[in-house]
């Protein structure tokens, strides 16, 4: 299944401003011995040694050597771990491939990943300011290729983490592990709302995965499946006279989930006739529809009826609308760029709204929040919307 696409642009998806280039190849040798920008990855099952842990700012090479027993990938990340500037796929047992990124200084994140799946192993990296000027190359057609590969890559990672932490809630869930299925439930649910508008575009799969209660047609025969039936079987308080589900009802709901997550995340995953591409306009368009899905549910709390874990949902919503948009950003500083300063305050101005309202690793619950709390997150987001509508006219003017 492919994405809508306009025929002179050839991709979409999350770069960063800087153009990036990613080679691989199957041997190939370590960094140049005392040059500070060529560096070596040293991947094993339990490892991601990197032979610093910074750099001179500029073209830097990552050589990077699996010495594990299962294919690895390696990736330099934002310093939020989420933007993905670079990455190498399919690393084999015994095998090298070099990623070679021109970096800007900043603070960045290197990860290992030992058998393509999981968050990885992570640690920071930081790159300093030098002579070297690391150059932003002009070219659309570059600077869309590599948005368009970078954001692939992300929706893949986010569809990988999706799969595993859904197997860990389901299994806790099954085993009657009630506490700590409730802890993960939110957690593993950002990865779905960070892409959630690529797993929409499987229309099929959507509402077996995420309907809400108020969105199913019981008098017209349709069957209520799902993460939020399991919501309201772990948080019942409100659901008057709920009966809860049995061990056999429990396993069959979560089969069904864990199931509909592995077909989703096989389909993200093709690398055959049926790749999802991701054109420019559906970026910005995607950037767009995660704010909206932020404006429709969860800024007002509908999202979460049962956990009240919405402000969760409504980071991840964020996470992936600003991801997006920094994907595009590229293009649009070269045609409007007062807009792409705009969109980078606004974003900026409701992601601080949305941290005065963290606690511990996550966020308070809903029914914590005041009327006026929830008048200035609609507002915000509000604030961000109207610009944001602009986004796709202005990258394919």
């Amino acid at each position: 299944m492919k994405l809508s696409s306009l025929s002179s642009l050839s991709a979409l998806a999350v770069a960063s401003t800087l153009v990036l280039s990613a080679c691989g190849t199957e041997s190939t040798t370590p960094g140049e011995k005392g040059d500070p920008r060529s560096l070596t990855v040293s991947s094993t099952a339990d490892e991601c040694a990197v032979s610093a842990t910074d750099a001179p700012a500029g073209t830097l090479d990552f050589a990077v050597t699996n010495g594990g027993d299962e294919v690895t990938e390696f990736y330099l990340l934002a310093e939020d771990g989420l933007r993905i500037l670079g990455e190498i796929e399919n690393i084999g047992p015994n095998t090298s491939k070099t990623l070679t990124v021109a970096v800007p200084e900043g603070s960045y994140v290197t990860a290992c990943k030992p058998g393509m799946v999981g968050e990885g192993i992570r640690a920071d990296f930081a790159v300093s300011a030098s002579d070297e000027e690391v150059e932003v190359s002009a070219d659309e057609a570059v600077l869309i290729t590599q948005a368009e590969n970078n954001y692939r890559a992300y929706v893949q990672d986010q569809s990988a983490q999706l799969l595993e932490k859904t197997k860990e809630f389901v299994e806790l869930y099954e085993s009657g592990k009630d506490d700590e299925a409730r802890a993960l439930y939110p957690v593993a649910r950002q990865h779905w709302e960070r892409i959630e508008t690529v797993a929409e575009s499987f229309g099929d799969l959507d509402p077996k995965m995420d309907a809400r209660e108020a969105d199913v047609d019981f008098a017209g025969g349709e069957k209520w499946t799902g993460w939020h039936v399991i919501e309201k079987d772990l948080w019942p308080a409100r659901a008057e006279g709920y009966r809860a589900l049995g061990t056999t009802q429990r396993a069959t709901f979560a089969d069904d989930l864990l199931a509909n997550t592995t077909t989703l995340d096989e389909r993200i995953q093709s690398t055959g006739a049926d790749k999802l591409d991701y054109p420019i306009d559906s970026i910005a368009n995607g950037s767009r529809g995660l704010l909206e899905e932020v404006a429709t549910g969860k800024v007002t709390g509908e999202e979460e009826f049962w956990s009240r874990t919405d402000l969760w949902d409504f980071q991840a919503n964020v996470d992936g609308a600003r991801i997006a948009f920094e994907g595009v950003q590229p293009v649009l500083e070269t045609k409007d760029a007062a807009l792409a300063e705009q969109l980078t305050t606004r974003f900026a101005e409701l992601q601080e709204l949305l941290d005065s309202h963290r606690e511990g690793d996550g966020f308070v619950s809903y029914d914590d929040l005041t009327k006026d709390d929830v008048d200035a997150l609609a507002a915000a987001v509000n604030a961000l919307s109207e610009p944001l509508s602009l986004l796709t006219a202005a990258v394919i003017s």
